[in-house]
C-alpha cells in the first residue's frame, strides 16, 4: 500500500506560504504558513498533521490489539500532543479516554503498551513517545 499527499510552497519561509492536498481529497489546498506552524494564525502545519495521523494510527492499532485478547472497545478517544523543539519533534504524548466493559486494568495497560510501540507512526517516530490512559 502506498498514500501519499502532495505540498506546495511560494516565497520565503517567513513570509511565503503554501497548500497541502492529500490523495483522498480530504485536504484539498489546504493553507499552511510560518504563521499557522509557530504562531496561531489560520491554517494547518505538519506538527498537527503527525498529532492526527498518531493519535489516529494508535486508536485503530489499539482496536485490534483489543479485538485479539476479546474485546471490542465502546470508544477509544485519543489526543496527541506532539512537541517540536530546536527543529525536531521531541516528543509525542498520547492520552487516551477508553471504554472498554469487562477488561481488567492489567489487560488494559498491556493492550495500550502493544499499541504504543507497534502502531506504524509510533514506528515511524525518532522520539520519546509516552502515553496516558484511563480506562472509563
Amino acid at each position: 500500500m502506498k498514500r501519499n499527499a502532495t505540498a506546495v510552497w511560494k516565497g520565503s519561509g517567513k513570509e511565503g506560504k503554501g497548500h497541502l492536498t492529500t490523495q483522498s481529497g480530504i485536504l484539498n489546498e489546504t493553507q499552511y504558513s510560518y504563521s499557522s506552524r509557530f504562531e496561531e494564525g489560520t491554517g494547518t502545519n505538519p506538527e498537527e498533521l503527525v498529532a492526527a495521523a498518531h493519535s489516529g494510527c494508535f486508536c485503530m492499532k489499539l482496536s485490534f490489539v483489543l479485538g485479539a485478547a476479546g474485546f471490542t472497545p465502546e470508544e477509544l478517544s485519543t489526543k496527541c500532543v506532539i512537541t517540536l523543539e530546536d527543529g525536531a519533534i521531541s516528543s509525542s504524548h498520547l492520552i487516551l479516554h477508553a471504554k472498554i466493559d469487562g477488561i481488567s486494568q492489567e489487560q488494559f495497560d498491556a493492550a495500550v503498551t502493544e499499541a504504543k510501540d507497534n502502531c506504524p507512526i509510533s514506528k515511524s517516530l525518532n522520539t520519546n513517545i509516552t502515553v496516558e490512559a484511563t480506562l472509563n
